[in-house]
């Protein structure tokens, strides 16, 4: 399944940008107070697109043979997702105010980029890195 690796890495990248993407229209909508970012057709897009993007990454781990317990990057990676789904989901629902929701909004594209910058760079610190490494 190695011979795959491009294709499956290319997906996986692709469907990060679309998750992200569509997660920053929806946060915008829902926090200006446009009952659309929550419709249920962008509900289930964002839902389709994050099945690609899990599949895709259970793939990689499995052709690479990573995994968070061999790989420390991997392990913080996988452990902000939860962070990343929980914000999420009180920014586009569950907070009781728009400023709660606003609030969870930004942790939330914060927690994104950490998960991107430590992807990219394999780094268990992500964006820290520079600071607390000198």
């Amino acid at each position: 399944m190695i011979e795959f690796y491009p294709q499956i890495r290319l997906v996986h990248i692709a469907s990060v940008i679309a998750s992200g993407s569509l997660f920053l229209l929806r946060g915008v909508l829902v926090t200006s107070g446009r009952a659309w970012g929550n419709h249920a057709a962008l509900r289930y897009l964002s839902y389709s697109i994050d099945t690609v993007l899990l599949t895709a990454a259970l793939m990689l781990m499995t052709v690479l043979n990573v995994h968070p317990g061999n790989q420390p990057w991997l392990a913080v990676k996988l452990s902000l997702l939860v962070v990343y789904v929980v914000l999420g989901s009180f920014a586009l629902k569950r907070a009781r105010t728009p400023r709660a929701r606003l609030a969870c909004f930004i942790a939330a594209l914060a927690v994104f980029l950490s998960i991107v910058t430590i992807a990219r760079t394999r780094d268990p610190l992500g964006p820290l890195a520079p600071v607390l490494r000198p």
